[in-house]
């Protein structure tokens, strides 16, 4: 029943049986009717039926309304409360009283300028918050549940029909996209399917198909109590939810990125794939990147056919979607990658520098650091002992480093391998096979003099390294130097000055 008799008493603070704020505010999707009272907030269902997501009865409006709060109080139990009834009492309608005419979704109200889409706009989001964010996700896709049933969601078959729904439901709008675009976007996504099959069996052998948010962009997360809190995961379709974690991780990054913010979809980005050690998840990203950015585009698309949906509504939608379809082919174009060595000695600011070329050009940094421990089974933060530092792991570090780097950059990113790299047969390796697929290499070696190592090292706090101070000598006694046919492929950075970022990847 969420028709406007509805809505507009749940406008009147007279419809709730608590103090409200003077004046209630009210948004719509192309799905929901949302109220904010001021400390709650009450979210209807409305009466559709769009295919992938059906509400056209009470029923099932209550169903999803309950699948709604039992899914998001797993991960956000003190911003979701109850399903309360609303009754038709006489001339009135209210809050469980009465004959049962719909339900409604409480919620706890927070300030919507904590939301990080307002975050966002006010300028209060920065790296070191989506570094936060990456944890979070990460967290989150690693306790998330998976089953064979789950798994079952990641095969071709159950990908590519959800794909073929959207550009059958979007065709009708050719015109808010461009023929070209639309006829670009779905063969690129086609193509993949048909090439790439075996990308996919790979992450159900992973458990990569989990029971994930499906909606994690910035107007679902939020701050409260001063703590990162993701909510509104998706409900009404097991297919939007049992989903590959890069399904929900790609959400993000194109949400940042549309709105012209790439520094901050990279943070997120690098932190969450550190954190998680799935860094060949990137080789699908890029699919479902296209993906979410085309159902951005879809569902505003939807409004331009909602009755209730006022012009002025009608034409930022169509605005909209014309954006994230562009976004969407944006993501199909191909890509040249590149590797980036770092080397030097442990202090010498080779992390600093990587991660403000990792910023600037959109690369994937990948820290030994983190590659030694994931290889170990060790957490993060976690300190290793002498074992996971023996000549054996090494070696199986550097060769994973390469073997990331290359497929990485053969796939169209530009990668930088942020390690010592002090061994010469270590950068062979790496140098070899990139000649050999055409792929253009640097080696940055970052120097600075010895008592700023010292000084750095002493200082350091809160990073995954285990190096310190005592391991200056040794590592300085074993570096080997570069030979002539390195020295073309070499800059060297005095880390000790002030680094120009674009000056330096001016120079690359």
């Amino acid at each position: 029943m969420t028709d406007s008799r509805l809505v507009s008493q749940m406008q009147q603070p007279s419809f709730y049986p608590h103090a409200v704020a003077d004046k209630i505010e009210s948004t719509q999707t192309h799905a929901s009717w949302i109220f904010l009272t001021g400390d709650y907030v009450y979210k209807l269902k409305k009466e559709v039926d769009f295919g992938f997501l059906d509400y056209s009865t009470l029923a099932k409006r209550k169903h999803f309304l309950a699948e709604e709060l039992r899914l998001n109080q797993k991960i956000a139990p003190q911003l979701y409360l109850e399903v309360i009834p609303i009754g038709n009492d006489g001339d009135r309608l209210r809050l469980g009283e009465g004959k049962i005419v719909e339900y409604a979704l409480k919620m706890r109200q927070f300030p919507q300028s904590n939301l990080f889409i307002n975050l966002l706009d006010a300028g209060k989001l920065d790296s070191d918050c989506l570094i936060e964010l990456g944890k979070i996700v990460a967290q989150f896709h690693l306790s998330a549940e998976t089953n064979d049933y789950i798994s079952s969601f990641g095969t071709v078959a159950q990908i590519k029909a959800a794909f073929s729904e959207n550009y059958q439901q979007s065709q009708k709008y050719i015109g808010i996209q461009t023929k070209e675009q639309f006829e670009a976007t779905k063969s690129y996504t086609d193509s993949f399917f048909n090439n790439k099959a075996n990308l996919f069996q790979e992450r159900v052998d992973r458990q990569k198909i989990r029971e994930c948010h499906g909606d994690l962009h910035l107007k679902n997360i939020c701050l409260w109590q001063d703590k990162i809190q993701l909510f509104d995961r998706i409900e009404f379709n097991e297919s939007f939810r049992f989903v590959d974690t890069m399904y929900d991780v790609a959400f993000l990054v194109m949400d940042l990125e549309a709105r012209q913010k790439p520094d901050l979809a990279n943070a997120f980005l690098n932190s969450y794939l550190e954190y998680t050690g799935d860094w060949t998840g990137l080789l699908v990203l890029p699919l479902y990147l296209s993906r979410q950015a085309y159902v951005r585009a879809k569902v505003n698309s939807f409004l331009l056919d909602d009755t209730k949906v006022s012009e002025a509504e009608k034409q930022q939608a169509r605005e909209t979607a014309k954006h994230y379809y562009r976004q969407a082919y944006k993501y199909t174009q191909n890509r040249s990658g590149s590797l980036i060595l770092m080397s030097g000695l442990s202090g010498s600011g080779k992390s600093t520098v990587a991660r403000k070329i990792a910023r600037q050009k959109g690369a994937v940094q990948i820290r030994s650091d983190a590659v030694r421990k994931h290889l170990a089974g060790i957490s993060l933060d976690e300190s290793g002992n002498d074992d996971i530092y023996s000549q054996s792991m090494s070696q199986k570090t550097y060769d994973r480093l390469a073997k990331l780097g290359i497929t990485l950059a053969k796939a169209g990113h530009t990668v930088v391998l942020d390690a010592k790299y002090d061994r010469l047969a270590h950068r062979q390796k790496v140098i070899s096979q990139a000649e050999d697929n055409n792929i253009p290499i640097k080696i940055l070696h970052c120097t600075a003099p010895l008592s700023v190592l010292r000084d750095r090292l002493n200082r350091r706090q809160g990073d995954i390294s285990d190096a310190g101070v005592n391991l200056l000598a040794s590592q300085q006694a074993k570096a080997e130097a570069f030979i002539a046919a390195e020295q073309q492929y070499v800059t060297t950075i005095d880390t000790s000055l002030e680094i120009d970022a674009m000056q330096l990847l001016a120079d690359l």
